[in-house]
């Protein structure tokens, strides 16, 4: 195994999921601009667009994230494709 190569820097850091604000606390290095207090404590904050916790794997609920029109935007692509391949 290679000696130093792992960084020197963790720290606790606060994760947040945004889809079901669920918090969780971590080591990590991630680099942040905002900080959340969690029982007096403040931690730096990262903020996750999914976790264990809404991810559908873990849940066993299908349920879809679009968290910037991705779907719609694929879609409005796939259907100019479809409409050109028929014509």
């Amino acid at each position: 195994m290679k000696k130093e190569i792992h960084p020197k820097n963790y720290r606790l850091v606060a994760f947040k999921d945004m889809s079901n604000e669920h918090v969780f606390i971590t080591k990590s290095t991630v680099n942040t601009k905002e900080t959340l207090t969690i029982d007096g404590v403040e931690y730096p904050l990262f903020k996750v667009e999914i976790s264990n916790t809404s991810h559908p794997f873990y849940t066993g609920k299908m349920k879809l994230v679009d968290t910037a029109g991705r779907v719609d935007k694929f879609m409005s692509k796939y259907k100019k494709h479809l409409d050109k391949k028929s014509n």
